[in-house]
């Protein structure tokens, strides 16, 4: 049985179809249709969060903190059913999908502290004779109306990095998520509802590319921000203007293995970090770089591993990897390894596809330049490679137009700082995989992984201006 599904425009549901069908994607029947805005309504969303920049702005930073307090308690409430809902529009698997409810409850919960520490700070001015006397302070103001992108992989937590911050910055929103898993976002948008947010502050919408297209490029969102492919996201970035952006466009994450680490960990951490959301996400780790001295060893075991990971139905508690999410993607993703095995590359574990089923699959000796070690695989496929000098794995990893976050396992502070000055990252991971994130920190990349970067105190830090005020004494 499917269910109709609203959207919300300028705060209010709306229901001018429901053409969008949403399918569990391990058994493929629909589950749901949701409305899909068209030109007029996307045009609706953004007047109307633009018209209440000043009423957003204006609310004190107690009530955005407590609103978003409130919005973690609900989610908390709802554990189960959203959890559930991850699981079948988006075919996590269970044990994952209630790790990123976990994660939209504490980024909520991290935004609404955040709110009340937005701060300036006082410049000195007597630089010279003619400044004495002058005082100026700085504050930061709202940035105005924001438009958001959102893709499938975390279609809650990715949309809490996005909203949450607005709340707490005071900045109105017009969010689009991914057509793929929109119902995630509307349950958000459900508790959204439930706040005191300015009237027509907010709008959570689905509709096409072509209709999205304002929410790029009218410049009166004042900031875009984006998750998504690097190829899409290149695009949007020359359609956006004069406005901030804030990209983060994927990565091919890499794992340095050297003589000195301990590998029962490194192997746990690594498998964890490759499989795990059946390898969708940006940060997964894909390329796998151990020392020769060590290179069997781990790859005997890592075989093992794999093979034996359960793989199905993400309804199944025990279930690590489960569907693609597409049997298209599954598909070209099957396509890219088989090219590999054909240009030399050896099959170690998986290989095969049944749908959007595709088995945890592990390769080694994939040419460095095969798209496989030069592209975002995105699916539960990671590939095997060995090094003798520590600075040659380094340029390993650097082999690569992307820059997300890398790990190394080594027991060498000398070599983990040298990583940490070598790699063209947005972070280092020492003695974990690449994979790992909290919600509070830092996170972005470079080249092409994207610009900026997401947690929600930088993206308050996006979402407002420095305002100086300077005052001439008498």
């Amino acid at each position: 049985m499917t269910h109709a599904h609203a959207i919300w425009i300028a705060g209010k549901r709306a229901t001018p179809n429901i053409d969008l069908e949403v399918v569990d994607k391990f058994t493929g029947s629909p589950i749901a249709r949701v409305a899909v805005a068209g030109p007029d309504l996307v045009e609706e969303a953004i007047a109307s969060a633009f018209a209440a920049r000043a009423a957003f702005a204006s609310v004190p930073v107690h009530a955005r903190r407590d609103m978003l307090r409130h919005a973690a308690d609900r989610f908390d409430a709802q554990r189960d059913d959203l959890a559930d809902l991850l699981r079948a529009e988006g075919g996590k698997p269970i044990s994952a999908a209630r790790g990123e409810v976990s994660r939209l409850i504490e980024t909520f919960t991290i935004a609404s502290e955040e709110a009340v520490r937005i701060a300036g700070e006082t410049i000195p001015m007597e630089t010279s004779a003619r400044t004495e006397g002058y005082r100026a302070t700085t504050q930061r103001v709202p940035i105005g109306a924001c438009g958001f992108i959102t893709p499938f992989n975390f279609p809650l937590n990715l949309v809490a990095h996005k909203v949450a911050p607005a709340i707490a910055a005071g900045c109105p929103f017009v969010l689009k998520p991914s057509d793929k898993t929109p119902l995630s976002a509307l349950a958000i948008a459900g508790v959204l509802d439930e706040l005191d947010l300015p009237e027509g502050s907010w709008s959570v919408l689905c509709c096409s590319n072509e209709d999205a297209a304002p929410i790029v490029a009218d410049e009166r969102l004042r900031l875009l921000s984006f998750t998504g492919s690097d190829t899409v996201g290149r695009e949007l970035a020359k359609q956006a203007g004069m406005k901030r952006i804030v990209m983060e466009l994927g990565g091919n994450a890499a794992c340095i293995v050297d003589e000195t680490a301990d590998l029962d960990d490194a192997i746990d951490r690594i498998i964890a970090g490759a499989y795990t959301t059946t390898g969708q996400r940006c940060i997964s780790v894909q390329r796998i770089i151990a020392h020769a001295s060590t290179y069997s060893a781990l790859r005997d075991r890592l075989v093992e591993r794999v093979r034996a990971l359960p793989a199905g139905d993400p309804a199944e508690p025990g279930t690590v990897v489960g569907p693609m999410i597409s049997a298209d993607a599954a598909g070209a993703l099957h396509g890219r390894i088989t090219h590999a095995v054909d240009a030399g590359a050896a099959m170690l574990a998986g290989g095969t596809r049944d749908g959007a089923l595709l088995a945890p699959t592990l390769l080694e000796g994939v040419p460095p330049a095969h798209a496989l070690n030069q592209e975002e695989a995105f699916g539960p496929v990671a590939m095997l490679a060995s090094f003798d000098d520590f600075d040659e794995a380094l340029a390993q990893v650097n082999d690569s137009r992307f820059g997300l976050q890398a790990g190394v396992f080594t027991t060498d502070l000398r070599r983990a700082h040298r990583a940490w000055n070598t790699l063209e990252v947005g972070a280092v991971v020492i003695n974990d995989a690449p994979s790992f994130r909290v919600d509070h920190m830092p996170y972005g990349g470079v080249k092409h992984s994207g610009l900026g970067r997401e947690g929600p105190r930088a993206a308050i830090a996006d979402m407002t201006e420095e305002r100086l005020l300077i005052i001439r004494g008498v």
